[in-house]
């Protein structure tokens, strides 16, 4: 069983940063052996990819964000970020972290809204 909670959302200028913060809570006590990501849903479409990152530290990308975006995992921490760089007014979304191992898990999420 796996607890997720998103942080970090909020209102920024095109052009700006935001870090979000997912914080676990895991029944085993790490994220360790979890694929941890990071989904994002804007009004009126489906919900995407953002990036992932596997157990094994591996990392990809939506192509949206490629260049923009940095996710990282602190496994000691059960926490991972998503560093967003030079937002766009397409970036508005609701974020949300996703933990992966034989079940799917999902935070609440949190809305970023980029608009000046």
């Amino acid at each position: 069983q796996v607890q997720l909670v998103e942080s970090g959302g909020g209102l920024v200028q095109p052009g700006g940063s935001l870090r979000l913060t997912c914080a676990a809570s895991v029944a085993s006590g790490t994220i360790f052996l979890y694929n941890m990501a990071w989904y994002r849903q804007a009004p009126g479409k489906q919900r995407e990819l953002v990036a992932r990152i596997t157990k094994g530290g591996d990392i990809n990308y939506g192509d949206s964000v490629k260049g923009r975006f940095t996710i990282s995992r602190d496994n000691i921490k059960n926490t991972v970020y998503l560093q967003m760089e030079d937002l766009k007014a397409e970036d508005t979304a609701v974020y949300y972290c996703n933990a992966a191992l034989q079940n799917s898990y999902w935070g609440q999420g949190t809305r970023v809204t980029v608009s000046s």
